[in-house]
């Protein structure tokens, strides 16, 4: 275990130095803030070298109300890493070991293998506050995969809500394999539904998922109220703070396969087919897996209450939408006077780029975690398969949104309506029931889903906002069509 400075002084503070950082990182939820650090829990790894300090902080940020918990792994080095400048979240003294170089520990190498190993159970979390003693708090969660080892990775680019570690196993027989890890920044209580579901799936023998190979889980002090110390009775909190699990080198995800078909005007029938039937496996498998809960009026009522929260919100955040409330409540209105089937696990946030297709596989879909503004206790729970349904016909959409946007004239509505077609052809012949069959729901579902997607373009790209809006209006003049005419 790492040796402790008792007593040292470091200057600035760790606090300090990751309230400098932290505002300017893609995960960090209230830009625009000043961030309001408040740290809970501390935890460490060891570097078997003993030259690198590993240590991972458990901090509420009071500049939200309720405050968030993020996740935030440091590594300290004395002397700079190669390559790793984008990485530095700043440079402090220690009154005992001198210049210290403080890392967002993803992007450190050293790390990386230990929090592999810790998820596989191969090591142990250390204590930031006791010298050589475990921390009980923090636990990996072993899947089998029991003496494998990193020995490459580097952070994949782009992610808005977490951090992902690519990287290189070598497993027990000496075999490479490649291997993701992603690190949950932002932390609720409760199961990770992306550990959860993809582990459920996985267990199951489904090919439809990643291979799951661990997980680390931990417990840390309620966030409490803003400004305030959690209390030594505070509440504690428990949930996942990695996964690992398969990565899928080369594997083109279904987006940009859409997106290419939709820009030449390629067909793209048989693949979104192929799609609704992996899509109507998954949710088959999650509902004899895990508990389902019959559709009671009061919960129906209670589905159908959000919905009007949601878009009430959204027509607050985006006075277009105004002119189309009353559509959108008589979309409401219909869906709750609907025949509803049983409320079941989902993925919670599917569409194209959620997917990838695997030469001699076929389509696996990724993340599990749901909205990412929906709070996790919204996403843990049983939920419409429809609501995957419309996110995935909503996705077409944009792919042919986007096509029609960069090229100001040309119309992939053809396109888009052949492909959301065979999509619920191949989930219907799957599911045994069609999607189409429940038309007032797959409308209520629709709206919800572009309502959410104006909220998301007004906040992060107002010059896409055209793409919900105009599909909500091909949605709400519409909503008595028949069958054969929805989308």
């Amino acid at each position: 275990m790492a040796l402790l400075h008792k007593g040292a002084s470091i200057s600035p503070a760790k606090k300090d130095a990751i309230a400098a950082w932290i505002g300017s990182q893609r995960w960090y939820a209230a830009k625009g803030r000043t961030p309001a650090l408040r740290p809970l829990f501390a935890w460490r790894l060891d570097d078997p070298e003993g030259e690198v300090g590993i240590e991972t902080f458990v901090i509420a940020d009071d500049a939200t109300s309720p405050p968030i918990v993020y996740q935030v792994p440091l590594t300290y080095r004395g002397a700079p890493l190669g390559g790793a400048d984008a990485a530095l979240v700043g440079v402090v003294e220690h009154s005992v070991l001198g210049t210290r170089y403080v890392y967002d520990a993803p992007h450190d190498p050293v790390y990386a293998a230990q929090l592999f190993a810790l998820a596989i159970g191969e090591v142990e979390a250390a204590s930031s506050s006791i010298t050589d003693a475990v921390e009980p708090a923090v636990n990996g969660i072993g899947m089998g995969t029991r003496g494998w080892r990193l020995t490459e990775s580097r952070v994949l680019s782009g992610e808005q809500s977490n951090t992902s570690i690519i990287g290189m196993a070598v497993d027990a027989d000496g075999e490479p394999q490649p291997v993701i890890i992603k690190v949950f920044r932002a932390l609720a209580d409760g199961r990770n539904p992306d550990v959860e579901l993809q582990g459920v799936l996985a267990a199951a023998g489904s090919t439809r998922v990643p291979a799951s190979l661990g997980a680390v889980a931990g417990s840390w002090p309620e966030a409490g109220k803003p400004g305030r110390k959690a209390a030594p009775d505070a509440g504690v909190a428990t949930g996942h703070l990695a996964f690992a699990q398969e990565f899928l080198p080369g594997a083109q995800d279904a987006w940009r396969e859409a997106l290419v078909a939709a820009g030449h005007g390629t067909d793209f029938a048989a693949g979104a087919r192929t799609l609704g039937d992996a899509t109507a496996e998954v949710h088959s498998l999650l509902a004899e897996r895990l508990p389902t809960e019959p559709a009671d009026p009061d919960r129906v009522a209670e589905t159908i209450a959000e919905m009007r929260s949601r878009a009430a919100a959204a027509v607050a955040e985006a006075p277009q939408l105004a002119s189309r409330a009353d559509a959108i409540d008589a979309v409401y209105d219909a869906a709750a006077q609907a025949d509803w089937p049983a409320f079941q696990r989902i993925h919670g946030d599917y569409h194209l780029g959620q997917v990838l297709h695997v030469p001699e596989r076929g389509w696996v879909l990724l993340d599990f975690e749901g909205e990412p503004l929906r709070p996790l206790a919204e996403r843990t729970r049983t939920d419409q398969p429809l609501r995957d349904v419309a996110g995935m016909l909503r996705s077409f959409d944009y792919a042919g949104g986007s096509v029609e946007q960069s090229t100001r004239g040309h119309s992939a509505r053809d396109w888009v309506e052949n492909a959301q077609q065979a999509f619920m052809d191949g989930y219907a012949a799957r599911a045994g029931h069609d999607p189409r069959d429940a038309q007032a729901l797959l409308f209520a579902y629709l709206v919800d889903k572009a309502l959410y997607e104006v909220v998301y373009e007004v906040r992060n790209r107002p010059d896409w906002i055209g793409i919900p809006l105009t599909a909500l209006d091909r949605l709400l003049p519409d909503a008595g069509q028949t069958k054969e005419d929805q989308p």
